[in-house]
C-alpha cells in the first residue's frame, strides 16, 4: 500500500506560494480589489517557479 502512495511533495509549493499570496492580499484588499487579485497570482507564480526548480534540481 505504501507504494502506490505520492511522495513528490513539490507540488506543495505551488499551493503554499498561493496561500501566502491570498494572506498578503488581505491587507490590501481595502485599498485595491485588484491588488488582491495580482498578490494571488504573484504567489501563484512563485509557488509554480520554486515547484519548476525543486523539480529540475531533483533530476
Amino acid at each position: 500500500m505504501g507504494d502506490k502512495l505520492n511522495n513528490d511533495k513539490n507540488s506543495y509549493a505551488t499551493g503554499g506560494g498561493l496561500l501566502i499570496g491570498i494572506g498578503a492580499g488581505f491587507f490590501f484588499l481595502q485599498q485595491s480589489p485588484l491588488a488582491f487579485v495580482g498578490c494571488m497570482l504573484l504567489g501563484l507564480g512563485m509557488g509554480l517557479i520554486i515547484t519548476s526548480l525543486l523539480s529540475t534540481i531533483k533530476k
